[in-house]
């Protein structure tokens, strides 16, 4: 651990990353399709003090929109242009694939937004697997795990080259597998240089990808153990291409169900489950295992055939690195309490979006963020609560408080920009040559 604070960013998933985020919100079904919801949550987010403003993307529909209201409905650099207006100093940071965007016009725009907030931009780079976005793209089929990763690589450089063009004042040219360019953008530096990386996969390749280029990483290690060894990997990775510690953070997920006791934290969860479809969470732990878990008795040992590991990974059409953090941590399970760990058991603990989620109360979750934070396995979380605003209120109103106390968190914020505020070098002007 090297940095002086905890990194807090708060993923704004829809209405909150629980299947029944809607019924808990007391929101109306098209709030998140309003700039004034996410304003506000921009504002509650900066009331807490929170670093960043996350959002996710997802360029197809995701799921029934009459089983699931609330669903993912608006592009997320607009969504980040009107937190921006409506905020002085949260972060933001948008999710924007490489597999079905063009680099020079992502580029332009994101530059575009960290000028217009005053240096508070991050892209979080991303590949798409979801075999439905492709038919949105004319695609048949998706491109394999290799050839988006190829795709991210290049695409990845193509921006920051642009970007650092944008900062140097000079043209770029490429020639590559997949892109060729001459030019440059037409706005120069803002005021931290350019936007952040950020990468989100979990892969080897995502990982190497990161270790190159990212500020941020949004990981999905669901224990402490998981989170040291992928923590001292990206950093170790980051050194090997010649650059600082410092300017990489690893940032895991943490789901957050929160009530002033335990057993209102867990009432809390049980209502949610009341109101989901029935087996929707043993659907979702399936889903990242890419096997049915539904054929098995809840109350039976887990079954350790789904364990095994793909096949051909490349050919794997689910997000292969949360399938690694997930098998690793339920074969830890099983190792210590063999046929007593049930199906069950894994719905409970990993069945909401595979991410690490604690039940539990606001000291509780502080206790969390402190042992990780410390130990050297973070340097923050993206925060998901089961629904907004509820979820994050609780949050700014009680678990900020504690991590101050502790010496975690800041009380006000000291930095302008998103770059300062994370410990990120900065980049190099044509001043500073």
């Amino acid at each position: 651990m090297s940095r002086e604070h905890v990194i807090l960013n708060i993923n704004v998933l829809d209405l909150g990353i629980s299947t029944a985020a809607w019924e808990l919100s007391g929101l109306p079904k098209t709030a998140n399709t309003t700039g004034d919801y996410f304003a506000d949550i921009g504002r509650l987010a900066e009331r807490g003090t929170l670093d960043a403003f996350f959002l996710a993307d997802n360029p197809a529909l995701r799921e029934d929109p009459l089983r699931r209201p609330g669903g993912r409905a608006l592009e997320p650099t607009t969504i980040l242009a009107t937190v921006a207006a409506a905020t002085s100093h949260i972060g933001l940071i948008g999710t924007l694939s490489t597999t079905f965007n063009d680099p020079v016009e992502l580029a332009e725009r994101l530059l575009t937004l960290d000028h217009l907030s005053g240096g508070r931009a991050a892209w979080n780079a991303v590949t798409t697997y979801n075999p439905s976005a492709g038919g949105n793209f004319g695609l048949t089929t998706n491109p394999d795990r290799a050839t988006r990763y190829r795709r991210a690589d290049e695409f990845v450089a193509v921006v920051l080259n642009l970007w650092q063009g944008a900062v140097d004042g000079r043209d770029i040219t490429h020639h590559g597998e997949f892109f060729d360019l001459a030019g440059r953008l037409p706005l120069g530096a803002s005021a931290q240089g350019h936007p952040l990386i950020v990468q989100a996969g979990g892969s080897p390749q995502g990982r190497d990808l990161a270790g190159r280029t990212a500020n941020g990483v949004f990981t999905a290690e669901l224990t402490l153990a998981a989170g040291l060894e992928h923590y001292t990997q990206v950093k170790q990775t980051a050194v090997s291409h010649g650059r600082p510690q410092e300017d990489i953070a690893i940032l895991p997920g943490l789901i957050t169900i929160i009530g002033s006791t335990k057993a209102e934290a867990v009432a809390r969860y049980e209502r949610a489950v009341e109101l989901q479809e029935p087996g929707e969470e043993t659907v979702r732990l399936g889903a990242q295992l890419a096997h049915d878990l539904t054929e098995h008795p809840l109350d039976d040992p887990f079954p350790q055939d789904v364990l095994a590991d793909p096949e051909d990974p490349n050919a794997f059409t689910a997000s292969l690195g949360f399938r690694e953090s997930l098998v690793r941590a339920l074969r830890e399970r099983i190792a210590a309490r063999g046929k007593n760990y049930t199906l069950r058991d894994a719905v409970l603990e990993f069945g909401d979006g595979g991410h690490r989620r604690i039940i539990g109360t606001p000291e509780q979750v502080a206790d969390t963020i402190e042992e990780w934070f410390r130990a050297g396995a973070a340097d923050g979380f993206n925060l998901m609560p089961d629904a907004f605003p509820s979820g994050l209120e609780i949050f700014v109103d009680e678990v900020v408080p504690i991590l101050r106390r502790r010496g975690l968190f800041r009380y006000e914020y000291a930095e302008t920009t998103l770059r300062d505020r994370f410990g990120v070098g900065a980049v190099r002007t044509p001043h500073a040559a």
